[in-house]
């Protein structure tokens, strides 16, 4: 393979075609002031697509200027097409030649714009770049002859997906609205929950054949102005082809590309978004996913849940201990019972000792290779349940394992109580409430493992100690993963192990705001007052 890796880097990229040969014009180039030119590139730069409708009319009082309507099949808004814009240029005629002698100065562009046409958004063009965006992208595009500039009308419309409930991120109490494939549903979405004019949300376009719409949204005054920055550097650096989904832009920007824990959270609610806005965090919302991304993320971010806020303090905190107690347990019992049961015997009950040998007796393999066979066995399994239609994924899943475990047991290929400690451990692993958090697990899982039939007990504890040098040295957007546990913060407490009640959460995360951290009054006056007898 050595005489691939010296291949000139020309012949992977060939060098653009001359300009006798090119078919496409620059894309920067001018508008012609003949609207045959213009359309014949129009149709030589799209290859006579027949989803691109060209149609070609004559307006004026005497039907003597020649105008071209140009629009995408299926991303365009026909019926205000037919109502607001042709009726307007073929038949309300008068009053545009009548402008045009009120106001000789203009010329009929900005009549159309100005006077004619009735709809919303209209703006002018003079480039091939920004036309094929905006056709490409829905809008109509207005063309006259004698004019080196045209009108974009923004009429898109395509068949979209509702607004229905999130199907990775549910609860049992709180709002039943997810995020669309529609930037704009998602932008509407977050407005909805925070009327505030310090919302701010910029837009870019990403990708230079997808063109996809990005959106920086976050609260001027709260978000730190340093993050802020960094985001807009991070997408500016982006220079790819496509962007399809927000997991391009999520390997994109960051922090550490090869850790297995994710430092940019993506959820699907619009109220997890609102609220983290209102902590001062940066959302990036991607046209064409009902995915939101979040930064920075922390650690005990990936553990909480939109509905630990919606319920009782002493419920969300006894529900959030457990999503840590389950995760540990996902990713440590394998691995303990392979070092207990294959170096520290001494450490169980004689009768527990007794019956773990009574269960083994026959079985051919030590309990790490029992271990790594149940583990991918039900990794499988799990994988086939998402990829199949939802309607026997889950009962494939279940009657699989069933069977699998049972026949396993009877066959003496594996011991019944590794068959206990690996469900335990799958079931404990549908406790989170993140995916990356889960996965990550899983993969960290088979290290452990790995260690603890290398050097037992030894091993697990080396290998925790490696973990946590490595979460504490993580970064996300220059914030550390770890806050507020390491570094300690006392104030951020109260919403990391457990949730305290909502009039004691009166100040922001410290080291995610630091210019306005007051979010509402001291706990003193925030606190209900108690009821008189």
């Amino acid at each position: 393979m050595w005489f691939l890796k010296k291949k000139n880097i020309k012949e992977l990229n060939p060098s653009p075609p001359s300009p006798s040969q090119a078919v496409a014009p620059p894309k920067k180039d001018a508008l012609k002031t003949s609207l045959q030119q213009n359309i014949q590139t129009l149709k030589d730069t799209l290859g006579e697509s027949s989803d691109i409708i060209i149609r070609e009319i004559r307006i004026g009082k005497e039907g003597t200027i020649k105008a071209g309507i140009i629009y995408t099949d299926g991303l365009t808004d026909t019926p205000s097409l037919q109502n607001f814009i042709l009726e307007t240029l073929m038949l309300d005629i008068k009053g545009i030649e009548l402008q045009k002698k009120t106001s000789p100065e203009k010329n009929l562009i900005s009549i159309l714009k100005d006077v004619a046409l009735t709809v919303g958004e209209i703006k002018e063009i003079t480039n091939l770049d920004v036309l094929f965006t905006s056709l490409l992208s829905g809008d109509t595009i207005i063309l006259i002859d004698g004019y080196a500039q045209g009108l974009i009308i923004s009429n898109k419309h395509w068949v979209e997906r509702g607004v229905t409930e999130p199907a990775a991120q549910t609860v049992v109490r709180g709002p039943r609205e997810g995020f669309t494939e529609n930037l704009r549903v998602n932008t509407a979405l977050i407005r909805r929950k925070l009327k505030d004019p310090n919302l701010w949300m910029e837009s870019k376009i990403i990708g230079t054949r997808t063109k996809t719409n990005i959106a920086i949204v976050y609260i001027n005054g709260i978000a730190n102005d340093k993050i802020v920055k960094e985001v807009r550097l991070r997408l500016d650096r982006i220079n790819i082809d496509g962007i399809l989904e927000s997991g391009n832009i999520e390997e994109l920007i960051q922090d550490s590309p090869y850790s297995p824990f994710s430092t940019v959270y993506n959820t699907e609610r619009p109220d997890v978004v609102a609220a983290a806005l209102i902590e001062g965090r940066i959302a990036i919302l991607v046209d064409g996913t009902p995915f939101v991304l979040l930064v920075p993320a922390l650690f005990v971010q990936f553990f909480q849940s939109a509905e630990d806020y919606y319920v009782r303090t002493v419920i969300g905190s006894l529900i959030r201990l457990l999503r840590f107690f389950a995760s540990g347990i996902s990713l440590l019992a394998p691995a303990l019972f392979i070092a207990i049961t294959t170096f520290h015997q001494s450490m169980l009950p004689p009768a527990l000792i007794i019956s773990l040998a009574a269960q083994r007796e026959g079985v051919p393999f030590p309990a790490f290779i029992e271990a790594v066979i149940m583990e991918v066995t039900f990794e499988i399994l799990r994988e086939a349940g998402v990829r199949m239609p939802r309607s026997i994924g889950s009962a494939m899943s279940i009657v699989g394992a069933f069977v699998i475990g049972t026949a396993a047991v009877e066959a003496g290929i594996i011991s019944a109580m590794m068959v206990i400690v690996v469900s335990i451990t799958a079931i404990s692993s549908f406790v989170s409430p993140s995916y990356d958090i889960a996965i990550a697990v899983r993969m960290l899982r088979f290290a452990f493992m790995a260690l603890a039939a290398s050097f037992g007990l030894f091993g697990i504890t080396v290998g925790l100690i490696a973990l946590i040098l490595h979460l504490c040295s993580l970064r996300s957007f220059g914030v550390p993963y770890m806050s507020p546990i390491a570094p300690f913060n006392v104030s951020d407490q109260k919403d990391t192990f457990i949730v305290l009640p909502i009039w004691k959460m009166f100040t922001r995360p410290r080291l995610i705001n630091q210019q306005n951290r007051v979010r509402q009054q001291d706990s003193a006056s925030a606190k209900p007052a108690p009821t008189k007898k």
